[in-house]
């Protein structure tokens, strides 16, 4: 934190997640006072520290609560990231989409004005863009989801703006690409019950947890036939969150994307793990998943102009070596976890 910086009292929704944890544990050691609102449905006790006072178990969907405990804690600003993300289970399950991502976003929002909590800096997505825009993508790309999960997280934004001119709310949409690694120390990383993203299904397959990994199509107009995304350090997407809420105002409202720049196939990203690992990892060619793009890429000049804000660990090889450590130490991850409430 900046010399100068006051301490702020943050809740961030979801901050027992992968993203939301990481958040939570960069501003606890960045001078801040976050506390965690999770239901512990995808998200692990064991990756808040000072769980006993930093989470508190409870549903984004339950308003009044939600009002009680910004109150109670005199919350300065929330950090939202309590969502559903996956592409696929999206297109299966929309309606679950609606209700999470679009009505839990409404009862944040509701249990904000409740309390009179005037500052939110939202967990978005790369997907609120169309897939066949210019690459790299600018926050002034076209937002033509072509999904489920892009078309709720943007209605989110929507409703975050429209709050926002109605009661006065400062807020930052932060459009994430693809979350990756894990804290360099290895003691946190990423574990969800229900796992999609690709490095850690690798990893979950070279420890033998899994047969194999499947790579989701090779006829793609890329260098190698697979998918290209923009991989970003957890560690800097932590970074971009303490900057934005330490200088978010009520009644301004702004939007940046967090990627690298650069992009990885998923064989590069196979490779990188091998290389970590020093050990072949079973793989399959499958066919494509639906709505996956070819190529997804960010441009982030906006923050770095802003809010000089720049990934420091944008190498593939780095990221993979730090989400490794995690595996390598925590091969059962966090371990066993009781069922939400």
């Amino acid at each position: 934190m900046d010399h100068g910086q006051k301490t702020m009292k943050i809740l961030l929704t979801g901050g027992a997640g992968y993203v939301g944890s990481a958040c939570l544990r960069w501003l606890l050691a960045h001078g801040h006072d976050p506390i965690a609102y999770d239901d512990l449905s995808e998200g692990n006790r064991a990756a808040v520290p000072e769980a006993a006072d930093r989470l508190i178990e409870g549903d984004i969907a339950d308003t009044g609560r939600l009002a009680e405990v910004l109150g109670r804690h005199r919350v300065e600003a929330v950090m939202h990231f309590a969502a559903l993300a996956s592409v696929p289970d999206s297109i299966k399950d929309p309606e679950a989409y609606y209700r999470v991502n679009v009505s839990g976003t409404k009862s944040v929002l509701d249990a904000m004005r409740a309390a009179g909590v005037r500052k939110i800096l939202f967990s978005s997505t790369a997907a609120t863009y169309g897939f066949h825009g210019k690459m790299p993508l600018s926050e002034d790309s076209p937002q033509t989801p072509e999904t489920p999960y892009g078309t709720t997280k943007l209605a989110a934004e929507w409703l975050i703006k429209d709050y926002a001119r109605a009661y006065g709310l400062g807020y930052t949409l932060l459009r994430y690409f693809n979350a990756a690694g894990a804290d360099p120390d290895g003691d946190f990383g990423e574990d969800r019950r229900h796992e999609s993203h690709l490095i850690p299904l690798i990893f979950l397959a070279a420890l033998g947890r899994r047969p194999e990994v499947l790579i989701c199509g090779q006829d793609y107009p890329t260098r190698d036939g697979t998918c290209v995304r923009d991989y970003i350090h957890t560690a800097d997407l932590a970074q971009a969150h303490q900057l934005a809420v330490e200088t978010l105002e009520p009644g301004v409202g702004r939007a940046y994307n967090l990627g690298s720049g650069t992009g990885a196939t998923v064989l590069e990203v196979l490779r990188a793990c091998e290389e970590a690992t020093g050990r072949a990892i079973p793989h399959r060619v499958v066919g494509r998943r639906p709505g996956d793009p070819a190529v997804l890429v960010a441009s982030s000049e906006a923050i770095a102009r802003e809010l000089g804000w720049s990934p420091r660990h944008s190498q593939i090889r780095e990221i993979v070596r730090t989400a490794w450590e995690w595996h390598r130490r925590h091969p059962t991850g966090y371990g066993a976890r009781p069922e939400p409430g």
